[in-house]
């Protein structure tokens, strides 16, 4: 239970952060850096990919905070710490996953916007 309780506060911040990072990506409150977001050498190149990178990549950046945010109050429901290790183990698979398909086709939206030649 202990774990729980330090676990629920960790997820569901770590989820925020991410929906929020996300959303300021994708519509521009957050440009590019050196921290937060999809950094490749094609989201990087302008301010045109790293915007298109984060529009395209959105949904799924955002579907993996959510994620995480869920898992923290999911916690509290079930029986015994191995159940949540499960679950917390289970939700951060799936972010992960989640993440790097929005990296992925992140970086693919932002070499459409380099120049051809």
């Amino acid at each position: 239970m202990l774990a729980d309780l330090v676990l629920l506060p960790v997820l569901l911040a770590a989820g925020l952060v991410l929906v929020w990072c996300a959303r300021a990506a994708a519509d521009g409150r957050l440009g590019r850096n050196q921290v937060a977001g999809i950094r490749t050498a094609a989201t990087l190149a302008s301010d045109e990919a790293w915007r298109a990178a984060h529009r395209r990549a959105r949904p799924l950046s955002e579907g993996a905070g959510w994620v995480l945010a869920a898992a923290g109050p999911v916690l509290l429901l079930v029986p015994g710490d191995s159940l949540s290790a499960v679950v917390a183990g289970a939700a951060a698979l799936i972010a992960l996953g989640l993440t790097v398909a929005g990296a992925v086709v992140g970086s693919r939206a932002a070499r459409a916007t380099a120049p051809r030649g």
